[in-house]
């Protein structure tokens, strides 16, 4: 007698694994394709943009956007310095506070735990607005023209607590904590030797969103830089376009010849180009933290 195999609770047939595969394989292309799209319109020439459009096989191969970026020299390069520090400093210092501040929230024997549970929900839900907000950070704090400007209003950040929280409760037992008291350990011991090494996963997921948010913001310099010093490169970059937008609108009023040479500017294919500028340096953090991503994101979603 033939004994049928038992299928695993998980197994799907050859069929549904294959719709799956195509369907992983359609949402894949729909987040590459169009960047590729992108870095293709950068290096087309405006000419070509007016006369055909988009296309993936463009007319006339350009770089015009990119010398016209280039051209700005040394201001550049110290953006691009100044994105990468604050990126880097800001990531790291809020990954202490947040690690911190959650460790805190994780452990029932902390006498406050509630207040400061309640004090990070409320945050969420209730913001003190741009206007209050702006009078502390410039008058009371005197956050403006220094990297401080930029890194402190962006150290906590909520979502970022709870998923911390969260993986400590699912990840870490109790048990684990009364055996490092038993042997001595103090709290700073215990997180820096004990806590953080194995949660890894949860510090990584964090870390990437937080990196993100420093990277592409751009309002915060907006508000409290004024020198060329400090500024980072989304806020230079969205000034050099903004900028070329104005001319090009207001070209009629500034004479003819003056006309003739703002209508030959790249403006499509320089808008691309600083997306590419943009994105391109922040993809090379993504090979690191991706093993980290899932397993730093779902821990804890499902138990059994």
């Amino acid at each position: 007698m033939i004994k049928k195999k038992k299928r695993a609770l998980n197994a799907v047939s050859r069929p549904v694994e294959a719709l799956f595969h195509i369907i992983m394989i359609l949402v894949c292309a729909g987040c590459i394709i169009p960047f590729i799209f992108v870095v293709i319109i950068s290096f087309t020439s405006q000419d070509s943009i007016r006369l055909l459009g988009y296309s993936f096989t463009p007319a006339k191969w350009s770089l015009e956007a990119y010398k016209y970026i280039f051209k700005m020299g040394d201001q550049l390069w110290r953006s691009y310095f100044n994105s990468f520090f604050i990126t880097i400093v800001g990531t790291i210092c809020s990954l202490l506070i947040s690690i911190m501040y959650a460790y805190a929230l994780y452990r029932k024997d902390f006498k406050y735990r509630k207040f400061f549970t309640f004090f990070c929900f409320f945050t969420m839900i209730f913001g003190g607005g741009l206007a209050p907000t702006y009078v502390v950070c410039k008058s009371v704090l005197g956050l403006s023209d220094s990297y401080a400007a930029i890194i402190v209003p962006m150290l906590l950040n909520p979502f970022n607590l709870i998923i911390m929280r969260t993986f400590f409760q699912s990840s870490i037992p109790d048990e684990l904590i009364d055996a490092a008291a038993i042997d001595g350990s103090g709290e700073y011991s215990t997180l820096f030797r004990i806590i953080i090494p194995i949660s890894k996963p949860g510090i990584a997921t964090v870390g990437l969103l937080t990196a993100l948010a420093y990277w592409n913001e751009w309002f915060i310099p907006m508000l409290y830089i004024k020198d060329p010093k400090y500024i980072p490169l989304q806020y230079l970059l969205m000034q050099m376009q903004t900028k070329v937008d104005f001319l090009v609108k207001n070209s009629s009023m500034i004479g003819a010849e003056a006309a003739h040479i703002m209508s030959d500017l790249p403006q499509d294919s320089l808008r691309m180009a600083l997306v590419v500028l943009i994105v391109v340096p922040i993809t090379f953090a993504y090979p690191f933290f991706q093993r980290y991503i899932i397993s730093g994101l779902t821990i804890g979603s499902v138990k059994g």
